[in-house]
């Protein structure tokens, strides 16, 4: 992490399934699939490295006789999300102060 940016958040793939999720207390695998635009592996080796990290949580299970992925954002990635957004915002409104001083 440098200035509050946390590395696994700067593809925009990872920011993008964290910021989904934080929306939720969990959501299905194909639901996060379809929002993220992602292909089933893309997502599986996205979802793999926030898991090893501590920021997603998988939890496997069957609907009737049909298994299931669903995803969750631990309070650890609610809170790396958090500080990453927060980071975003001060570059942002920095770059927006000198743009408005004229450059």
């Amino acid at each position: 992490m440098s200035n509050g940016l946390d590395e696994l958040f700067h593809g925009t793939t990872r920011l993008r399934i964290a910021a989904f999720l934080s929306g939720s207390d969990e959501a299905e695998f194909r639901a996060v699939q379809e929002y993220c635009e992602l292909s089933k592996s893309a997502l599986s080796k996205n979802a793999s490295v926030l898991e090893e990290a501590g920021y997603v949580a998988v939890r496997k299970g069957y609907v009737g006789k049909w298994p299931r992925t669903w995803l969750s954002l631990t309070e650890s990635g609610r809170r790396a999300l958090a500080g990453h957004l927060d980071a975003l915002r001060r570059i942002a409104d920095t770059a927006s102060k000198r743009a408005g001083a004229g450059g």
